[in-house]
């Protein structure tokens, strides 16, 4: 859609991360996707709930954070089930953004699989914040998936370039949709 970003956060929800995650969002009124991993839904269902109740969409991110392609799609599908049991939604985001055909095909007859157009690479140690900051702000507009994580790995970059991406993004007059 022209003028829009859809914000996305995977590999949460963590309690210390999350919440200062939903704190920005609220100050700037935008919503986003958290695409959840079923062992963090499973030990803090009380932040998912929170992300809930701002009104922010989530999706399946697997149960343990599995990479589709050093998996078989048996053992794949049995996670992505046990993290369907903790998170609600057909959206389905997978890890490292890997998974095989196989895989896919079985996915897709029950979930909508959302990619990313943009990488803020806020999990990268070799990064800054001013660099994912950069990197976020790649975007066009039309229709760009953005994503950031909601981790302890991400979030000294994700933290500090967060705020800074959404009002850029604001004042270029984008508007944030949600998937």
């Amino acid at each position: 859609m022209k003028d829009s970003v859809y914000l996305t956060f995977d590999d949460g929800p963590h309690p210390e991360v999350t919440g200062k995650v939903l704190q920005i969002l609220k100050n700037y009124s935008v919503r986003a996707t958290f695409f959840c991993v079923g062992d963090n839904l499973r030990k803090h269902p009380g932040t998912y709930q929170e992300v809930l109740a701002h009104g922010h969409q989530t999706g399946n991110h697997t149960f343990h954070h599995l990479n589709g392609w050093k998996v078989r799609t048996r053992e794949y599908m049995k996670d992505v089930a046990l993290c369907s049991e903790y998170v609600s939604g057909n959206l389905f985001r997978p890890p490292y953004g890997r998974l095989t055909l196989r895989q896919m095909m079985q996915l897709r007859k029950q979930y909508r699989i959302i990619m990313w157009t943009v990488l803020s690479g806020d999990f990268d140690k070799h990064l800054d914040p001013d660099q994912c900051l950069d990197n976020a702000l790649n975007i066009k507009g039309k229709g760009d998936i953005v994503i950031f994580h909601d981790s302890l790995k991400a979030q000294k970059n994700m933290l500090n370039a967060l705020p800074l991406f959404i009002e850029e993004c604001l004042n270029r007059g984008y508007t944030f949709r949600l998937l």
